[in-house]
């Protein structure tokens, strides 16, 4: 006798939802896949996407409450009643309710339909008379829950209208989403609009929202203010320096993997002009702030200066489900961004091996369920031949040229790039910081044989190159002041507010002097990307081993890689530790971060060399 949710087909599937109870919460149960399903090899290549979420959707529907509630956990904390943005796969649910595909068996299903009806009814449900809707209380008028809400409830109307489907919701969607509009697209609204935009991701989903809306509902007045939204964000949402504002900040994971899709979709939806050129300033800055490794794997991240998230790599051919994956959109008018997008022929080739994989597809776990990678699917692909990523690539800052100095500022912050012929070095000052998650100092070292050497981590203490006094308090947690003083060597001096630590720095073609002076005794901390393959030993003879830990009394330490070898030198033999951190590197996992800790007494002058 057939499970009353095993997946059928046909009459007898209709049989099937015929026969189940008609209660509120038994009419939300789905129907499960059966063993097996779905089959690989029935997708088109760019609808592979879809899959995971295909196995996810009988799951989630059967979490759902009677009210409509998306309950289960799926998407977004808390995973509340009150919280508008667990309701988003209102999108997920409407999609495969509309689609006829080979391998969507829930296409025009009832079951799935009395489901979209009940959460788009608790979504509405939950939207304010201002047009707002609230996240963290049922009482908060949010930009994030409304913002997004304007995306996702805009592409399920446009999905509704198209199937002629749920007449009575569509007339409800349009009307929430007209008031949502003019919430978000009001120049007065101080949670939507600041002079520097707090959450710029945030305002610039809302603003990509209200383009579709428009274009479903055309509001003349809206309209125009829906243009000087457009022009508003280029002037408040980027900084002088090229990062997208989170926090006052950069974000390395909100501004490429969202903020830089909602301008995509928003550009699609609009055509306007703003956003190419935001892209573009976006894309230069990206030019220093992600680390090529050599070997052509993925990308390193300058990750000190992010404000609220920690994205440290990004491997250089990324299958869907995928964050960032609508901003090829942009690539024709952008080239620069196709350095770091996958090239058409990696994801093709990625693409048939999925296909190829005999194993299930899994289903998605609990809050990794973004439904905005299913919305990267509506406009096409406009991925970069490997020929275009590879032009792209050649004309990153660091790789065209092998002598710069780069200082951007933004209101107290200073992002600083040096390129020498066999080194690449960054740094973030300033009066302030972004958000306490950032830290200050030196942030990175590549080599261009090495690749990524030093990455200072963000939001931690125990992984940012900085000098640590005792109770593991890094100088790095805190505004830290530059002087750039310019010379041959260049010549930079940044300090603590309150002076306990200077350090100077000296950099030439193949050194970097790094002297410190501080008020007492302290530990000097450097956190280094290490290979499997890297030699290090210290200058007594003592092997560091890969992913271990070891102490040694010596004045300085080696690592061997590519043919070359990166010193570090102290002076005076000193106890030093090498132990290695949880943290590890693009899709293989074989690069580790490993700590050097040297201690001093208050002075030390470390030195690092290259003989490449």
């Amino acid at each position: 006798m057939l499970n009353r949710r095993t997946l059928l087909t046909g009459a007898g599937a209709a049989a099937l939802f015929a026969a189940l109870p008609t209660g509120r919460a038994e009419a939300l149960a789905l129907a499960t896949l059966p063993p097996g399903a779905p089959d690989r090899r029935l997708f088109a290549p760019a609808e592979q996407r879809f899959a995971t979420y295909l196995t996810t959707l009988a799951p989630m529907v059967h979490d759902m409450d009677a009210s409509g509630f998306l309950a289960g956990g799926w998407w977004r904390n808390p995973a509340a009643p009150y919280n508008a943005r667990v309701q988003e796969h209102v999108y997920t649910l409407a999609w495969f309710l509309t689609q006829q595909r080979a391998w969507n068996p829930y296409s025009g299903e009832p079951a799935l339909q009395t489901a979209l009806d009940a959460g788009l009814g608790h979504y509405l449900s939950l939207q304010h008379a201002d047009g707002s809707f609230p996240e963290y209380s049922r009482g908060e008028h949010g930009l994030a829950p409304t913002g997004f809400a304007l995306g996702y409830l805009s592409k399920t109307l446009a999905l509704l209208r198209r199937a002629n489907i749920l007449p009575s919701r569509q007339a409800q969607l349009s009307a929430a989403l007209n008031k949502a509009a003019s919430w978000l697209l009001d120049g007065a609204n101080q949670s939507a609009w600041q002079s520097r935009l707090a959450f710029a991701n945030q305002t610039m989903a809302g603003v990509a929202g209200a383009a579709l809306t428009l274009r479903l509902d055309p509001d003349p007045p809206l309209q125009r203010q829906l243009a000087d939204a457009f022009a508003r964000m280029a002037q408040t949402g980027q900084s002088p320096a090229g990062f997208f504002y989170e926090k006052s900040g950069p974000d390395q994971n909100y501004n490429f993997e969202v903020m830089l899709p909602e301008m995509a979709d928003a550009w699609r939806q609009s055509g306007d002009p703003h956003m190419v050129q935001m892209a573009a300033r976006y894309a230069d800055w990206l030019g220093y702030n992600l680390l090529r490794e050599p070997d052509g794997s993925g990308w390193l991240t300058n990750i000190a200066s992010s404000s609220r998230t920690s994205s440290r790599f990004y491997d250089d051919v990324r299958p869907d489900p995928e964050r960032t994956a609508l901003a090829n959109q942009f690539v024709p008018e952008v080239p620069a961004l196709a350095a770091f997008l996958s090239a058409r022929e990696d994801l093709t080739a990625a693409r048939a091996a999925w296909a190829a994989d005999p194993s299930p597809v899994p289903v998605l776990a609990k809050q990794d369920t973004s439904p905005r990678i299913l919305t990267h699917a509506i406009y096409g692909e406009r991925y970069p031949l490997r020929a275009g990523k590879d032009a792209a690539i050649a004309g990153l800052p660091y790789l065209r040229s092998h002598r710069f100095e780069e200082i951007r500022s933004d209101d107290g912050q200073e992002f600083f790039f040096i390129r020498r012929p066999n080194l690449y070095l960054g740094g973030y000052f300033g009066t302030r910081r972004a958000s306490t998650l950032s830290r200050t100092g030196l942030s990175f070292l590549w080599h261009p044989v090495a690749g990524t050497l030093i990455q200072s981590l963000n939001d931690n203490n125990h992984a940012c190159w900085a000098t640590v006094f005792p109770g593991q308090r890094p100088d790095a947690n805190g505004p830290m002041p530059v002087e750039f003083l310019g010379g041959d060597p260049y010549r930079l001096r940044f300090h603590t507010p309150d002076s306990s630590v200077v350090t100077d720095v000296r950099i030439t073609g193949g050194q970097i002097r790094r002297s410190v002076q501080a008020v007492s005794a302290a530990t000097e901390q450097i956190p280094i990307v290490v290979h499997p393959t890297d030699r290090v030993t210290f200058a007594d003879g003592t092997a560091a081993p890969y992913g271990g830990s070891v102490t040694a009394t010596a004045d300085g330490l080696e690592l061997r890689r590519a043919g070359g070898v990166v010193r570090f030198s102290w002076g005076t033999a000193r106890p030093a530790t090498f132990a290695v951190t949880s943290v590890s590197y693009l899709r293989d996992g074989e690069r580790r971060l490993h700590v050097l800790r040297v201690p001093h007494e208050g002075a030390i002058e470390v030195t690092i060399t290259f003989d490449f």
